[in-house]
């Protein structure tokens, strides 16, 4: 065998180096999908507080975007009721205003989640 084919030989057998850099396919997946989505949620979140109320928005949180329907989970019956009332009754079209993504509908679930402590409230007010 010749040299070269020597060489080519071992370097065939050589274990291969499976380890690939994460930098690049993750700072792919931020800047193409992750970044649109968070700055489009982040939007939706500002409109929301904006234009619903105090009373209803303790009681509610926004569980999911897709498609320009929106999720918003409610805990408890009449709490949903009256955020349901207020949506058709031109809350949405407010939402929609402040809101440059699209927003077709809104789906409330039931849905228990714990309140965020608010750093200005004292633990009783809550």
């Amino acid at each position: 065998m010749q040299e070269w084919q020597l060489r080519n030989v071992w370097q065939n057998r050589q274990p291969k180096n499976r380890i690939s850099a994460l930098a690049e396919p993750l700072t792919t997946l931020m800047k193409r999908h992750l970044a649109k989505r968070v700055r489009q949620i982040g939007q939706l979140s500002i409109a929301w507080d904006e234009c619903v109320p105090d009373f209803i928005r303790e009681h509610a949180a926004l569980v999911s975007l897709k498609g320009g329907n929106l999720t918003v989970a409610v805990d408890s019956a009449s709490h949903r009721y009256r955020l349901e009332m207020l949506l058709r009754a031109g809350l949405l079209d407010a939402i929609r205003e402040r809101f440059s993504g699209a927003l077709n509908r809104v789906r409330l679930i039931p849905g228990e989640f714990d309140a965020l402590e608010m750093p200005d409230r004292h633990p009783s007010q809550a």
